[in-house]
């Protein structure tokens, strides 16, 4: 190995070993477009995530690709994710329940979260971190103001998603975290959310939800492109996408949709959709 490829691939190992350094910011509402109404003579995808679904400025989320390869006439997106949320800030600030006032019979809906629920769950956290696994434990968490949160698990969470949206009459795909931007020191991609993949997957299966595992899909897609190509896709150390690599997990997700049973999105695909697959 040259000289010249051992510096770049120890420069990218230094960058991509510190991407749980990069800033994950609570969002407001205002950093982002107003949300539209939906149209309610049109079947609706909803989409619930934190910052590498939907963004702003420089970063941008896979979310927000995704109306691309979609045939307006047939389906409209409501992209509902937002920067700094968990599954447990999504549920506790009452966005899940707005978003599924929304919802009706024959809608689909794609829930990514993880990003922020790895961290702590007390005020070092930010308040956002759930408790690892999927099962019933609860932890009592004590707030600023004197209150006291009940704080569930990831699963548990996942768990109350899919099925109060298919108690609406929604199609659910839960879907694993993208992965980070991350290589070993021969420039080999390294999988990720290797422990969080099961929990997604079981939390759909006890609901009967599909599973899209993009940590999976997305990541076995990195290893095959050279490390600077997966480099380019991202804004930061290894945490959120730019306009390419956003485009390129949009892409991602609707190829994945199509190995679903049923192929729940393959109706409302346009023709760039259909390519994608």
């Amino acid at each position: 190995m040259s000289l010249t490829r051992r510096a770049l691939i120890g420069l990218l190992f230094s960058l991509t070993a510190a991407f749980a350094q990069d800033e994950r910011p609570l969002a407001k509402d205002t950093d982002l477009p107003a949300d539209p109404t939906a149209n309610g003579s049109l079947p609706t995808l909803w989409i619930a995530g934190d910052s590498t679904v939907r963004n702003s400025g420089t970063q941008r989320g896979w979310g927000e690709d995704l109306a691309r390869f979609l045939d307006p006439a047939k389906i409209q997106v409501m992209n509902r994710a937002i920067g700094g949320r968990s599954s447990r800030t999504f549920y506790n600030e009452g966005r899940w329940e707005k978003m599924l006032a929304g919802m009706k019979k024959g809608d689909l809906v794609l829930i990514q979260f993880g990003h922020n629920d790895v961290g702590p769950l007390d005020a070092s956290g930010k308040f956002r971190g759930s408790l690892k696994g999927t099962g019933e434990e609860t932890q009592e968490i004590a707030k600023p103001d004197g209150s006291t949160e009940t704080v569930h698990t990831y699963g548990w969470y996942l768990r109350h998603f899919a099925r109060t949206a298919k108690e609406k009459g929604g199609t659910v795909i839960l879907c694993s975290p993208i992965p980070h931007k991350k290589f070993d020191r021969e420039g080999k991609f390294v999988p990720d959310w290797n422990d969080w993949r099961p929990w997604v997957k079981a939390s759909a299966e006890a609901e009967g939800a599909s599973f899209l595992d993009l940590a999976d899909i997305i990541g076995s897609a990195y290893a095959k492109l050279p490390a600077p190509e997966v480099e380019a896709f991202f804004a930061d150390k290894g945490t959120h996408t730019n306009a390419a690599g956003a485009l390129f997990n949009a892409r991602s997700v609707i190829a994945g949709s199509a190995r679903l049973p049923g192929k729940p999105l393959a109706a409302f695909l346009n023709e760039e959709g259909k390519a994608a697959r």
